[in-house]
């Protein structure tokens, strides 16, 4: 592992533990709920989360570039050689609601890559990581993504209405669909191969996916948009059209299914 992703990883598993902790009090005091101008939820540990580790990530690294869900957008990162992207809290809605399922998902972006992850359910317990080039880990050991061939009986995660559209040509087969609330956790599941893939034919942002894609690459799934392009992170334009995190052997079929969606 270069030395340099070592140590950011080290710093990113230590501060986003600590602010999971944070999190974790917050809810336990009662949280500040409001809404922001889209009419999406947001909470007090959002933006708690959020200030707590912009402080302590740019206090240990002052020339990194910063983004995060949850203020203003600045172009100064575009210019950085590496650049933070933060979703304080992935599953704000659960997370209200008293679902464990929440995240707080942060990486590490260098030439449009990133290239250290984490991925934190702090309720229950799951240290998602990953390293570019180095692999995947769950609290500290190796996770590899479902090799499963068949979609049929495939778990899944994600929006069972979505497989019963009439935008399908094809019907999916008999699939075992969950939701969760935080799309980093789908996709870290298929990481780790609690579940086969996630779909999703709604846009995303970077701090959505950016960790997550990390980590479900590097236990060996693979990630993109519906129509099969990759992901590239920290450009101007932050927004992903849609999303596919598969296991390698399904995901040629998935996409196959996706083709003729081409304006969603």
């Amino acid at each position: 592992m270069r030395d340099d992703h070592a140590t950011d990883l080290e710093l990113i598993i230590d501060k986003v533990r600590r602010a999971g902790a944070l999190a974790q009090h917050l809810k336990a005091n009662g949280l500040i709920t409001s809404y922001k101008a889209d009419g999406s939820i947001v909470t007090n540990a959002d933006t708690e989360v959020n200030l707590w580790l912009k402080e302590a990530l740019l206090a240990a690294r002052p020339d990194y570039g910063w983004q995060s869900e949850e203020e203003a957008d600045n172009a100064e990162r575009l210019t950085s050689v590496r650049t933070f992207v933060l979703d304080p809290i992935d599953g704000t809605m659960g997370l209200s609601k008293g679902s464990p399922y929440w995240t707080i998902a942060l990486a590490v972006i260098e030439a449009n890559l990133p290239v250290a992850a984490v991925v934190y359910a702090p309720d229950s317990s799951e240290m998602y990581a990953a390293a570019y080039g180095e692999g995947a880990w769950l609290n500290g050991q190796p996770i590899r993504a479902s090799q499963r061939i068949q979609l049929e009986d495939s778990e899944v995660l994600g929006d069972s209405r979505l497989f019963g559209k009439d935008i399908w040509p094809v019907p999916w087969p008999r699939l075992s669909v969950h939701s969760r609330p935080s799309v980093a956790y789908r996709m870290v599941c298929v990481a780790a191969g609690k579940a086969d893939f996630t779909i999703a034919l709604t846009p995303k942002r970077d701090w959505d996916v950016a960790a997550a894609t990390l980590i479900a690459q590097e236990a060996g799934a693979i990630v993109t948009d519906h129509l099969g392009n990759p992901y590239g992170f920290n450009a101007i334009d932050s927004l992903k059209p849609s999303l596919i995190c598969a296991g390698a052997p399904l995901f040629d079929d998935i996409i196959r299914r996706c083709a003729h969606l081409e304006h969603l």
